[in-house]
């Protein structure tokens, strides 16, 4: 079975906690994907099956500012299940690519963007290692900074957008190595973040990377 099979077969569609303008094909605690790593030796961890207070924050300003994507050229980065992207889409975007190192969060992505009607490019790769993309005009970030190596990697490449001109918003949390310093906070809005117990909200934010 394709990722995409198992997808349309065990994860239901529902709406986003915080967020019911968008649903997605979302895990449960039936859903089975211990079967996926079991198939696939290179399966990671399947952060894409679920719901991250950064994105959540991330996916409601954007619904809420419409004003602050539309008409843009915008990318999801590390976009999971491209809930951002969507978002960003539903919201009058101009152009929406998702990027994610893991397949099967392309996969994810692409029949989460058939639910909810809107065209998002999902692509496949890591872009932290180049030069910030020229034909991008806003960098979205949803909940990158859970892991410390994972953040030495994804800061220098937003200051090199910022840098190019690529404006960038970065939904969190408050995890342990957001830069907090190099922030500006824009907007917090309470989620439900995976992971919390059910039914408890925590804030989160939404900031820009400052020059």
């Amino acid at each position: 079975m394709t990722v995409e099979a198992f997808i349309r077969a065990n994860l239901p569609i529902e709406p986003v906690p915080g967020v019911p303008e968008i649903c997605l094909h979302r895990a449960g605690p039936r859903s089975g994907l211990m079967r996926l790593a079991d198939a696939d030796p290179d399966f990671g961890s399947p952060y894409w099956a679920r719901c991250w207070g950064g994105g959540l924050a991330l996916a409601r300003h954007v619904l809420d500012r419409p004003e602050s994507v539309a008409g843009r050229r915008v990318l999801d980065l590390g976009a999971g299940s491209g809930l951002v992207a969507i978002a960003a889409m539903k919201a009058g975007a101009a152009r929406g690519v998702a990027v994610d190192v893991d397949p099967s969060a392309v996969a994810a992505t692409r029949l989460n963007a058939e639910v909810n009607a809107v065209i998002v490019e999902a692509r496949l790769g890591d872009l932290t290692q180049g030069a910030p993309p020229t034909d991008i005009d806003l960098m979205l970030v949803g909940d990158l900074f859970y892991d410390v190596a994972l953040a030495q990697q994804v800061l220098p490449f937003l200051e090199r957008c910022v840098a190019a001109g690529v404006a960038v918003l970065i939904g969190d949390p408050w995890r342990a190595h957001l830069p907090g310093e190099q922030l500006s906070v824009v907007a917090t809005y309470p989620v439900a973040d995976f992971g919390d117990p059910g039914g408890v909200l925590r804030d989160a934010a939404v900031f820009s990377l400052l020059a």
